[in-house]
């Protein structure tokens, strides 16, 4: 009796790990979280932060709490953001972004695809750019998917890489995912002149996000290529297109992802047109990458990861991630993975990395390893836990960047690669 009233009187935690053979009690974690889970999307973090998120969980169970993490974010985002959808309007503080959108073809069954295609104009005044924002509302048309054309927050040469849009195209697609069942894996962004100037900085800062990606007639002003290691890419300029030497700077791009592509064959697929006789203006033929971009569909956990910040720098790309405020622009990771191996090949800027990993990358009940230029880093297990799914859920929403289990490594500074 004495050994039964001692287990009554435990925390909660304590009793999750006793059991037979100190396995955990999964089922209470379970119950722990449906009794848990945030009236709001902007608490989830809340949620995560509670001692029974942080319990070891197995495989099954892991299975099922992701389920009910995900479907209740879905009732979230269907409860608050509906409204956004029907009105066709996203805000970031003062800023707005109105979005109209058509669509095409039969729903495939694992979700339509999403095509964001990007307007030109940029540093001019506003009625031009709204011009450009209806030109573009027509300029395309996949043969399936939601085709959206949004409006850019500003009139600035940069409209479409400020800091603002990462944050704005992550709650769209967030809300499509949800709202009109997108297939998180077939998301396009496509873009003309300064919406392809847009492309070219977006489609590596946000390559986690993309299926593939289009640019027509843009500029890239300076912008590393490197992290679209995964990201099928398509570039295509007039050659005659001699403002701001579109048509030069497409060429030697177009080269260089010719000789990224060499050097790591597995990498770096594009299309890469230099449109004879014409200029700015391609008369519709830059229309064909639609076709070659539908081959493509991404995954979500690659083998190997290239992860150069460029421009506004995140803190995740793929299953590799930093901690809260040290994700800074410049910084580089090369990393693969194969079975329960982790192999961080080149770093620069980082002093400590987040390894992201699920039930489909390894076999989380077994050792994994993570090593450094002969170094190791780390050999271990990864527990799931509730907490690194709900931090790998809240501010993405994508189904299939939901990770159960993290490793923490420091880098040592003797082995980064300059």
């Amino acid at each position: 009796m004495r050994s039964l009233a001692l287990i009554l009187l435990l925390p909660f935690t304590t009793c999750l790990s006793l059991g037979q053979e100190g396995k955990k009690d999964s089922g209470g974690v379970l119950a722990e979280l449906q009794k848990n889970l945030p009236g709001e999307i902007s608490r989830w973090s809340e949620t995560g932060k509670l001692p029974f998120a942080k319990v070891a969980l197995d495989k099954g169970t892991a299975a099922k709490a992701r389920k009910i993490l995900w479907d209740h974010h879905a009732s979230l985002i269907k409860k608050e953001r509906a409204g956004e959808l029907k009105d066709k309007l996203l805000q970031e503080g003062e800023l707005k972004m109105p979005f109209e959108f058509k669509t095409f073809g039969k729903k495939p069954a694992k979700g339509r695809s999403l095509w964001i295609s990007l307007h030109g104009g940029g540093g001019a005044p506003s009625q031009v750019n709204d011009q450009q924002w209806k030109n573009q509302i027509h300029l395309y048309a996949p043969e399936e998917g939601i085709y959206l054309a949004p409006r850019a927050p500003t009139n600035t040469w940069n409209l479409w890489h400020q800091a603002h849009i990462d944050t704005l195209f992550k709650r769209l697609i967030e809300n499509l995912i949800v709202l009109q069942d997108v297939n998180p894996d077939r998301v396009y962004l496509l873009g003309y002149s300064a919406g392809g100037d847009g492309v070219y900085q977006m489609a590596p800062r946000m390559a986690d996000t993309w299926a593939a990606a289009a640019m027509m007639a843009g500029h890239p002003n300076s912008v590393s290529l490197l992290s679209l290691r995964n990201v099928p890419f398509s570039l295509q300029v007039g050659a005659n297109d001699a403002a701001y030497s579109r048509n030069k700077v497409g060429k030697e791009y177009g080269e260089q992802l010719e000789k990224m592509h060499k050097d790591d064959p597995q990498g770096y697929p594009h299309l890469v047109k230099i449109r004879e006789g014409m200029g700015h203006w391609m008369n519709g033929q830059d229309k064909d990458a639609l076709p070659w971009m539908t081959q493509f569909t991404r995954n979500p956990a690659p083998e190997k990861v290239v992860w150069m910040q460029t421009g506004i720098p995140h803190d995740r790309s793929y299953w590799l991630a930093v901690p809260n405020g040290q994700a800074k622009t410049g910084s580089l990771v090369v990393a693969s993975r194969k079975g329960q191996a982790i192999e961080i090949s080149q770093f620069q800027g980082v002093s400590k990395l987040l390894l992201r990993l699920n039930d489909t990358m390894a076999d989380l009940d077994k050792e994994i390893t993570v090593a450094c230029k002969g170094k190791e880093l780390f050999r271990g297990k990864a527990p799931r836990t509730v907490s690194n799914m709900v931090k790998t859920l809240a501010g993405r929403g994508d189904p299939r960047l939901v990770f159960e289990a993290e490793i923490a490594v420091e880098l040592p500074s003797q082995l980064e690669t300059k």
